[in-house]
């Protein structure tokens, strides 16, 4: 592991009772570096967090925080913020009063306090609410309080569990627009924990998947996405997932072997043809429509057209693709160079 990466979990492992938390989690993050943990629930991304944070303590490994081991250091000196999903304000106090909470704690002086409030309430738009209880906020508005409030920290390192999870499509769309920019302003490095692909995705400089505990990938969105290297990291990254297809069904391939294509790459074929697959359901979504097939010795296979499809449930369809734009895999669902 580098020496001179601003974040290093080493060779972590967490066990509850014998039960697996997570295992053998390697990982450098760079100083200024969104990095998204994303995977399914029970995945491990959350404990990751809460190890790094200081709210667990490890059963092997260590971790780094700029240059300094933290792994036996609790919480409170690790030198960090966190975002909770829970949003975790107090109802009683006003939005000024629970941004300023923790610098009146720490016996920052009064003029500062307020000093860094407004620049707070300047980057996440709540000029205007300071007097506001949380109850009088919407969803979206508590969220950008504690933004703010981890603003003010003044923390290089901000850790976010889910924070969007409990706001409506529009939303999450908005805020994680705010987060996203809020970091490159601001040069923060952060650590954020999602189940939603779209969000690590669009927001993350790197993605971390995990997968029973452990990391399955990590690389930047462009990479899970165009080299994937496991079949899990095919299907839960893309949407939709990249379809796999059995070797058998293909010329040139084996029965050992499974392939995979993106939708984006699956064409109507005009003459030759590689599969002949039945229409399961349609799509419309404005710009375009996913179209999805049904074939024996396929999952997942989807035909992205452009604009609206007129195709029938039910009706036979000969599709066609490329062999460079198909990913190979081996039986243990290992990415394996094509021919």
């Amino acid at each position: 592991m580098s020496k001179n990466a601003f974040v290093v979990l080493d060779n972590i492992g967490k066990r509850w009772k014998g039960q697996l938390g997570v295992e053998h989690i390697s990982l450098e993050i760079e100083e200024g570096e969104f990095v998204a943990l994303l995977g399914p629930s029970g995945c491990g991304k959350s404990t990751t967090l809460r190890l790094l944070a200081g709210l667990e303590v490890p059963d092997e490994g260590r971790i780094i925080i700029d240059g300094t081991d933290v792994t036996s250091m609790p919480a409170a000196k690790r030198n960090l913020s966190m975002v909770f999903q829970s949003y975790a304000l107090f109802p009683h106090l006003s939005v000024a009063e629970n941004v300023m909470f923790g610098m009146k704690v720490r016996r920052v002086p009064k003029k500062e306090r307020l000093e860094k409030m407004q620049n707070a309430l300047d980057i996440t738009g709540l000029h205007g609410l300071e007097d506001r209880k949380p109850s009088a906020l919407s969803g979206g508005q508590r969220q950008r309080v504690a933004l703010a409030r981890a603003i003010v920290a003044g923390r290089k390192l901000c850790l976010m569990d889910e924070p969007l999870s409990n706001l409506d499509a529009k939303l999450r769309n908005a805020v994680r627009k705010d987060i996203k920019k809020l970091q490159s302003d601001l040069g923060m490095t952060i650590v954020y924990v999602t189940h939603d692909q779209t969000e690590a995705m669009s927001m993350a400089d790197k993605v971390v998947l995990m997968k029973d505990g452990r990391i399955e990938q990590v690389g930047s969105p462009e990479q899970l996405y165009s080299e994937p290297t496991t079949t899990f990291v095919a299907e839960f990254v893309g949407a939709p997932p990249m379809a796999l297809i059995q070797g058998a069904a293909l010329d040139g391939f084996t029965h050992l072997q499974t392939i995979g294509v993106r939708a984006e790459k699956i064409r109507v074929a005009t003459n030759n043809h590689r599969m002949t697959c039945t229409v399961t359901d349609c799509e419309f979504l404005g710009a375009e429509t996913f179209i999805g097939l049904a074939h024996e010795q396929a999952n997942g296979l989807t035909l992205k057209l452009d604009g609206k499809a007129d195709m029938k449930i039910g009706m036979q369809v000969k599709i066609t693709f490329d062999d460079q734009d198909l990913h190979v895999f081996d039986p243990a669902g290992q990415r394996v160079d094509p021919r």
